[in-house]
């Protein structure tokens, strides 16, 4: 780490940047507060770059900085503070290698802000912005991947911060204070791009308002009917059983192949999977267990018995072992997303109507 002298300058010497992107710097009482923490101890130094180095950048800026022989670079809110208690001087790096460019000058000073709390997501667009608008002074093309770049961001995220700017300015103020939430702005500034004619901060308002409503009440539902297939997959309906079988349900004296039965794909001396499986399956769990056969879907979102595990049983007609009902719904939840797992409540639900 570059070793920096530490300098005394008079708060009347040093003007704030007019290219601060933060606005905010806290209550008057919060300000007096910390000022009179600095009268105590200075725990950090502002950094500030020499009047000529900073005009060598910005000669516009002139008339903004006043006599000023040095300008604050970061340090604002310290800044500010002391002068709201009254001090006279705070403790200054000066680092006029931070005026090497404007590049430089304005991706040092997003920095320092940016992963601050307080600093709220319409100062750190319009940051970002700036720093885009310096970027594309060398070359329009490319600006926003040179700004990700020097922020250590992805071109998207810039992108994303960019589009706040474009909301109205009533929604912009209330993401600075908080009351909107950045993940609803994003949702508004999509909307914005879905509908190109221009709209209201109302009627943006009443768009989230409503798709809000839609999702809770898609959510309701949803869990609904999951309710609905576990109460009846808890509480099935088991059908009588006769005591003795019916002549159309016994098995027939012949093994051997005949024009209507396929030979069975296992030695005469086997029992059929399609007989073996669910009787290993009640001796190996409780009563309320079940041998599931699987359609022939892909097997991505429910764990399968492979035909590896019974070499009786052929690919296309795979076995799912399940347990209790309960762990049923946690299998499926685990495997499978929201939307299916819906699909697969209303299924259930109308085949057990059909019954």
């Amino acid at each position: 780490m570059p070793a920096y002298e530490l300098v005394r300058l008079r708060l009347n010497e040093v003007a704030p940047t007019p290219l601060n992107p933060r606005r905010n710097f806290g209550t008057k009482e919060e300000l007096t507060r910390f000022g009179e923490e600095l009268r105590t101890a200075q725990l950090a130094a502002c950094v500030a770059v020499s009047r000529d180095a900073y005009l060598n950048l910005w000669p516009e800026h002139e008339d903004d900085i006043g006599d000023a022989g040095h300008i604050l670079v970061n340090g604002e809110r310290r800044y500010r503070s002391a002068s709201q208690v009254g001090l006279e001087a705070l403790d200054f790096v000066v680092r006029d290698e931070l005026a090497a460019s404007r590049e430089t000058f304005i991706n040092h000073l997003l920095k320092e802000n940016l992963d601050r709390a307080d600093f709220d997501i319409i100062e750190r667009a319009r940051g970002i912005n700036e720093l885009v608008e310096v970027c594309a002074e060398e070359s329009v093309r490319g600006a926003r991947t040179r700004a990700a770049e020097n922020l250590g961001k992805d071109r998207s995220w810039v992108t994303h911060q960019l589009s706040l700017l474009e909301l109205p300015e009533e929604i912009q103020r209330m993401l600075s204070s908080g009351d909107l939430p950045e993940r609803d702005g994003r949702l508004l500034v999509r909307h914005l791009k879905d509908h190109q004619g221009l709209m209201t901060a109302a009627e943006l308002l009443q768009v989230l308002k409503d798709e809000k409503a839609a999702r809770s009440a898609e959510r309701e539902a949803e869990r609904a009917l999951l309710a609905e297939a576990r109460g009846r997959t808890q509480n099935p309906v088991e059908p009588a059983q006769p005591d003795h079988p019916s002549p159309s349900s016994a098995v027939p004296e012949s093994t051997g192949p005949t024009a209507d039965s396929p030979a069975p794909a296992t030695p005469a001396t086997e029992t059929p999977a399609a007989q073996s499986v669910p009787e290993a399956a009640e001796t190996e769990h409780s009563p309320t267990s079940r041998a599931v056969k699987a359609v022939d879907r892909p097997a991505t979102a429910v764990p399968i018995q492979s035909a590896e595990r019974h070499p009786t049983v052929p690919a296309a007609r795979a076995v799912i072992e399940f347990g209790q009902v309960e762990q049923v719904a946690d299998a499926l939840a685990d495997h499978m997303p929201a939307e299916e797992l819906t699909k697969l409540a209303r299924l259930l639900l109308e085949r057990a109507d059909s019954k």
